[in-house]
């Protein structure tokens, strides 16, 4: 779980993270970033990059029953993977999980397919989000029902923040995560946002409905906001500046209007203080 950039959703081990925890968060970076590149790199045909997401799954399989990797391309990365899924005993799901949702953007993006309301999109974020946040709580040796529905309101709430901060670069790749029943609602036409001016009245309608979106990511990352001041230690200090971090993004997204068809807002060093400081100020 984290805010923004390559693989979006996750912390890379961080002078936070415990040393002994750190080879087994990486190896799992390494692992859903290697995916993430399967289906979302280079010029590969949608049958191309679904025929190496079966083989990458392939390998996973291998991993998880404690064989040595078959593949040379991915023979490191799986290597790390099976021994942090010996020491730490990693669940099978959340792996399958994350490779279900990168198979599930190659097939939508292919098909121009859309989401047709936020029920839809939110079982898309349980796959492509979620367990990020059940492995790591996995390893810090949290499993309670509130936990884990808390960890996945965070991880969600940062996918969707995602999508509507990169909504510009997802149009015009072809990926489309703006929910049919929302923009039908607000009266947008999706294909207009890629036009160079919006009409006065497109321009309303489109802001009106990033508006809706982002305060629903908002109530979402709210919702999952108290496990950060309920787990200790670092892992508790890592989720505050991740749940603030995705908070910030949502700021910026506010001050540009919500127009994010146009602009990209993103983190920096300048934003480090204010963030540091929201984390400090965090209460149960």
């Amino acid at each position: 779980m984290q805010g923004v950039d390559h693989y979006e959703n996750f912390p890379v081990a961080s002078w936070l993270c415990p040393a002994r925890l750190r080879p087994t968060v990486t190896a799992l970076y390494h692992y859903a970033r290697s995916a993430d590149d399967i289906a979302d790199e280079g010029d590969a045909s949608p049958a191309q990059r679904l025929a190496e997401l079966a083989a990458y799954r392939a390998e996973l399989e291998r991993a998880l029953a404690g064989q040595p990797p078959a593949d040379a391309r991915w023979s490191g990365q799986f290597a790390a993977l099976a021994r942090a899924i010996a020491a730490h005993q990693l669940p099978a799901q959340p792996l399958h999980d994350l490779l279900d949702a990168f198979e599930q953007d190659v097939r939508y993006t292919a098909a121009g397919s859309r989401y047709a309301d936020r029920t839809a999109l939110l079982d898309y974020c349980s796959r492509s989000a979620d367990p990020v946040g059940r492995l790591l709580l996995h390893l810090y040796g949290v499993h309670d029902a509130q936990s884990l529905r808390q960890s996945d309101a965070i991880c969600s709430a940062l996918q969707l923040i995602n999508f509507w901060q990169d909504l510009g670069l997802d149009l015009q790749r072809g990926r489309h995560y703006l929910p049919l029943d929302r923009l039908a609602r607000h009266g947008v036409d999706e294909a207009a946002l890629l036009a160079p001016e919006l009409d006065p009245q497109q321009d309303t309608a489109a802001r009106a409905l990033l508006a809706e979106l982002t305060q629903q990511a908002r109530t979402l990352m709210q919702d999952g906001a108290p496990l950060a001041i309920r787990l200790p230690g670092r892992l508790g200090w890592e989720l505050r500046l991740v749940v603030q971090g995705g908070l910030l993004i949502l700021d910026q997204i506010e001050r540009l209007q919500h127009r994010t068809w146009r602009h990209r807002p993103k983190l920096g060093a300048a934003d480090l203080p204010l963030l540091l400081w929201r984390a400090l100020r965090m209460r149960a």
